[in-house]
């Protein structure tokens, strides 16, 4: 089993290259302090489109089986989502779009998490 400093730095990583493909608002939120013994990432990004959405979705599928990361659940089929997850075990994706992530909060629900990575790209 890695360690948590290298699972931190691959979800840095993916982070990043969600940033890459023009998602806005890119945040990782680091939830180790937590009691949840179901992930220690968020990953949380807006995405502007139904379009955008799928081409994130179909990019990033590839670069995960590039890194050798298997999901354990993922979306069969993308149309008109609004909100896409992505469970890769000791990280969550969401993929949001803005309303659903105005409205859901993430950040505020988990408040007591450390942001270890926020996009220079926003909305």
């Amino acid at each position: 089993m890695e360690d948590t400093a290298n699972r931190k730095e691959k979800v840095l990583k993916i982070a990043k290259f969600i940033d890459e493909l023009n998602a806005q608002d890119t945040t990782v939120l680091d939830l180790t302090n937590h009691d949840s013994s179901w992930t220690d990432f968020f990953i949380i990004t807006t995405v502007n489109s139904a379009v955008q959405m799928k081409g994130i979705y179909k990019k990033l599928q590839a670069e995960l089986e590039a890194r050798k990361i298997d999901p354990l659940w993922r979306h069969k089929r993308i149309d008109n989502d609004k909100w896409v997850l992505i469970d890769c075990e000791y990280f969550v994706i969401h993929l949001m779009d803005r309303e659903s992530r105005d409205f859901y909060e993430l950040e505020k629900l988990w408040f007591n998490s450390e942001m270890i990575y926020q996009s220079s790209k926003s909305s």
